[in-house]
């Protein structure tokens, strides 16, 4: 007697579902229901007082001199409004009066913001009250040469982080595919650095030794031997940041955590934390992985969508399948990622990367070695996107019952239509598996 169970799967602004067999089904990984912090503002105040590492923020500020706070842009989207409110009023009752302060968005390669983008990050009072510098990697007067790395990046940063009396970084805590992890000193190098530091820096993911030439050491999750992430923390060291302000969020994009102090031992704590949350250790890998990106916007564009295909092939064996769906309402942008995605010719991709590094075109290059190292990958989206799926490599579905019958016909091709194992990820882009066989 087959019980069959189903499934939810996050789909743009909608819901895609699909009915498993439940004796196939291995795991379900989905980003534990953790408790969200009730008062945010309450416990931003009090690790203010009491961080994790290092000292509180009043014996880190100099009250008389110039004090600069660094900010993510609006693509990262960790209530910066909230850090920046907290973080101000407190100065303010340790003397340190508006004029001394300067916000800094930290836009790494990003393009410049609208008005409204800013006040969307740092809240309509903040633009209003304080004094706010926008980073442009390409403009040379911005920039200060701070040291050299011993990989040879020629570090160069913003000179108003550099000449600060105080230097105080925010940002969240995620996964990143290349760096390992986002937030501490990234803040610093790609977020304040300037644009030939920070290719030479994401330029690192690329590796001769590999077939497929890149560094397998550059991944989600991954600190040890992650040049990227060893480079930035030594480009972070010759301006090193008086004090951070840190914040660990659930899948969901719930604050989970807060935490400050140390610029680098304080995001190593928090780093430790998200790893405990949506670090998911998983015993086997299965023969299909059947996931979503999340929903809008974690698929707004194939450029975000593919984070779901970086973490869900940790699950699936290699040689195995992949479904995913996404919406990719905005399947073309950005253009810069788009191009590279859509080449037919991977191995000029590699050549061109090589030449000339830019992080789309390698996260297009990476996102299609995964594609290449898989039996399939099966993509739930719009029928006026199938053609260009299929040009990446992948096969189109109009639903999730479309795609589960293409791949049924796969695993029985391989003899596997009474013995294949399914690991279900309905928030792919947010949850890693991590791989615990071997």
């Amino acid at each position: 007697e087959r019980k069959l169970k189903t499934y939810t799967f996050p789909y743009g602004t909608t819901n895609q579902h699909l009915s498993l067999d439940e004796e196939h089904v291995l795991l379900y990984l989905d980003s534990p229901q953790a408790k969200a912090v009730r008062d945010e503002e309450e416990a931003i105040r009090k690790s203010l007082y009491k961080p994790v590492s290092g000292r509180p923020l009043r014996e880190c500020v100099k009250t008389g001199g110039t004090v600069v706070i660094v900010v993510s842009d609006i693509t990262r989207p960790v209530h910066t409004d909230r850090m920046l409110r907290i973080l101000v009023g407190e100065l303010n009752l340790m003397g340190v009066q508006d004029e001394q302060i300067t916000v800094l968005i930290a836009l790494g390669t990003h393009r410049q913001q609208t008005r409204e983008e800013t006040e969307a990050v740092c809240g309509a009072d903040m633009v209003r009250r304080l004094y706010i510098v926008q980073h442009d990697c390409h403009d040379e007067s911005q920039l200060l040469s701070v040291g050299v790395t011993s990989r040879g990046n020629q570090v160069r940063i913003n000179r108003l982080a550099v000449e600060a009396d105080t230097l105080i970084v925010t940002g969240g805590i995620s996964f990143h595919d290349m760096a390992g992890f986002g937030g501490g000193r990234k803040a610093i190098l790609p977020g304040i650095a300037g644009y030939d530091t920070i290719m030479a820096n994401h330029a690192l993911a690329l590796s001769d030794d590999e077939a497929d030439g890149m560094n397998h050491n550059c991944d989600a999750g991954k600190l040890q031997g992650n040049p990227i992430h060893e480079d930035m923390m030594e480009g972070a060291a010759f301006v090193p940041p008086h004090f951070l302000l840190n914040l660990v969020f659930t899948a969901s994009g719930s604050l989970y955590d807060v935490v400050s102090g140390a610029w680098d031992t304080a995001w190593q704590k928090g780093r430790e934390k998200l790893l405990a949350l949506d670090g998911v250790p998983i015993p086997t890998q299965a023969d299909v992985v059947i996931g979503s990106a999340g929903g809008y916007p974690k698929d707004i564009n194939m450029y975000q969508a593919t984070k779901a295909h970086m973490n869900a092939v940790f699950a699936v064996k290699p040689g195995g399948i992949m479904i995913l769906a996404m919406a990719c309402e905005d399947m073309y942008e950005p253009a810069s990622f788009a191009d590279w995605f859509f080449r037919d010719d991977l191995s000029q991709v590699l050549t061109e990367v090589k030449q000339h590094f830019t992080i789309p075109a390698f996260s297009a290059y990476k996102t299609r070695c995964i594609i290449r190292q898989l039996k399939a990958v099966i993509i739930v989206t719009e029928p006026q996107y199938f053609h260009v799926i299929r040009k990446s490599g992948q096969i189109p579905a109009l639903s999730m019952d479309e795609a589960w019958g293409i791949a049924r016909g796969l695993l029985t091709e391989d003899g596997k239509e009474a013995s294949y194992t399914v690991t279900v990820m309905p928030y792919a882009a947010s949850t890693l598996p991590l791989y615990t066989g071997k």
